[in-house]
C-alpha cells in the first residue's frame, strides 16, 4: 500500500514538466502563507460530538513557473466529548509539514495544484473521566498525503486557496505501546484546508 502512494506522489509531481494551460511567472519567488482546518461531526445516536482544529503557518518557494516547495510549522488540535459516559478525548500536538506542489492554471486568476505532504506530529492524547484523573499518553507520527486544491489570486500578490480531504499514510507511534498504520483513500468533503498566501 506505501508503495502505491509513493508511485502515484512521483506520477503527480512527474508531470511538472508537462504543458500547463498557461506560465504562472511566480519562478523564484516566495510565498508566506496561513493554514486553518475545522472539521467538526454529533453522532446523535450516541451522543458523541468530535471537534478538529488545525494551524500551520507556511513559508514556500517557487522553484519553477508552476511547481512550489515549502515548510510548515503548526498546531493541531482534536476534541472528542461522549456525553453518555461522560468523558471527553483531547489530542494536542506541534506539527511540521515538508510540502510540494505542482499548479495547472484555468485562466488568469484561478488554478488547480496537487499538493504532496508529508506531515509529522508530536503530541499528547488526554483523557478526562467525569470524578477521576486525567490519562495522558504522548505519541509521534509520520505520513505521505496527496491532495488537491484549488487557488484564487485576488490581486498579483494575494490569493485564497483550499485543499480538499487527502489521500494518504500515517503511522503513529505512542510511548510503550506497537505503532499504529492508517489509510485514507477518500475525499472527505467536511474536511477542507482553506488558506491566504502573499506572495513576494
Amino acid at each position: 500500500m506505501k508503495k502505491i502512494l509513493f508511485a502515484s506522489a512521483i506520477a503527480l509531481f512527474g508531470l511538472a514538466n508537462a504543458q500547463t494551460t498557461e506560465k504562472s511567472g511566480f519562478e523564484g519567488r516566495v510565498f508566506l502563507m496561513g493554514q486553518v482546518g475545522y472539521e467538526s461531526t454529533d453522532n446523535n445516536n450516541n451522543n458523541v460530538t468530535t471537534n478538529n482544529f488545525s494551524i500551520v503557518p507556511t513559508v514556500g518557494y517557487f522553484v519553477s513557473p508552476t511547481v512550489a516547495v515549502g515548510l510548515g510549522i503548526g498546531y493541531v488540535n482534536a476534541t472528542t466529548k461522549n456525553e453518555t459516559i461522560d468523558t471527553k478525548y483531547i489530542n494536542d500536538a506541534f506539527k511540521v509539514m515538508p510540502l510540494a506542489r505542482k499548479y495547472w492554471g484555468l485562466g488568469d486568476k484561478l488554478y488547480i495544484f496537487g499538493q504532496l505532504a508529508v506531515p509529522m506530529e508530536w503530541g499528547t492524547d488526554k483523557t478526562k473521566v467525569a470524578g477521576s484523573e486525567t490519562s495522558k499518553a504522548k505519541y509521534s507520527s509520520y505520513g505521505v498525503q496527496i491532495a488537491p486544491g484549488l487557488d484564487y489570486f485576488l490581486t498579483n500578490n494575494w490569493s485564497v486557496e483550499a485543499t480538499i480531504g487527502a489521500f494518504g499514510y500515517q503511522n503513529t507511534k505512542y510511548k510503550g505501546a506497537e505503532s499504529l498504520d492508517n489509510y485514507n483513500f477518500g475525499l472527505n468533503l467536511s474536511n477542507i484546508q482553506l488558506g491566504v498566501k502573499y506572495i513576494f
